[in-house]
């Protein structure tokens, strides 16, 4: 460590890796203004957090798939908290917000944009309404944010258009609700199609695969335009958090429609 530099601290990296699973890979830059909040947040240089980012970078499976190796000099701490979010995706993403929310002088909920005044219930039946709430908003943040705001099936690009979704439902895997590897950013017409099996993504070569359910004797137009001119296309990937090829298998195999 260079002279003048002071030791990285627990929860410095873990606003770090919470701001690594919000930013696009090529967007992590000390110029990029999230970059510069958390830098002022916490009372580090903008090319500190870079660098950092850089770290936790190189522990990243799927950036290693793409040949990207990230940086080279991270610490034992950072691989630490790096494997407490990989292993516990939930718990060290809420965490993370807390510690956010604290540092901001906020609540979770606002930091997160989440209405609560329209939850009736009291104790732990709204906490546990809240916490669903703000979960789904930091979900919706991290899998726009890594597709670039936009579809990954059509290359639509408008948010208000765009559906956090699930490979494996939300309801079916408690474990992996927050795992970034187990979302797609799709639009709202194509959400519906994946979660009733009328299409997926191969797990295997990452391409469009459309069920013979919407075929049809005169299959119209709407049909060809919106899901045939697809099939057989390749996803636009992700920067970073690749979708799980175990997860896509579990829907290829048992919610797709042949």
């Amino acid at each position: 460590m260079k002279a003048g530099q002071k030791l990285w601290s627990r929860e410095e990296l873990i606003l770090a890796v919470n701001l690594y699973c919000k930013l696009p890979f090529g967007k992590m830059h000390s110029s990029n203004p999230e970059v510069i909040k958390l830098a002022t947040l916490i009372g580090r240089t903008p090319s500190s957090i870079a660098l950092k980012l850089g770290n936790f970078a190189s522990f990243d499976p799927s950036l290693q798939e793409r040949g990207i190796k990230g940086a080279s000099n991270a610490s034992k701490l950072d691989r630490e908290i790096w494997n407490e979010f990989y292993n516990n995706w939930e718990g060290a993403l809420l965490e993370s917000e807390l510690l956010m929310a604290k540092a901001r002088k906020t609540t979770i909920e606002e930091q997160n944009e989440v209405k609560t005044s329209d939850i009736p219930a009291e104790g732990i039946v709204k906490q546990r309404l809240v916490n669903t709430r703000v979960n789904q908003s930091i979900f919706r943040t991290i899998i726009l944010a890594n597709y670039n705001q936009r579809c990954c099936i059509t290359g639509i690009s408008n948010p208000q258009l765009l559906i956090a979704s699930h490979i494996v439902p939300w309801s079916k895997d408690e474990k992996n609700r927050m795992n970034p590897m187990n979302g797609l950013a799709l639009n709202a017409l194509h959400d519906k199609a994946f979660d009733a099996g009328l299409i997926t993504i191969d797990a295997d070569t990452y391409t469009i695969r459309v069920s013979s359910k919407l075929k049809m004797k005169s299959t119209p137009e709407s049909i060809l335009q919106n899901f045939y001119a697809f099939e057989g296309k390749e996803m636009f990937l992700p920067d970073k958090f690749l979708p799980n090829r175990d997860f896509l298998r579990l829907h290829n195999e048992t919610c797709f429609h042949q």
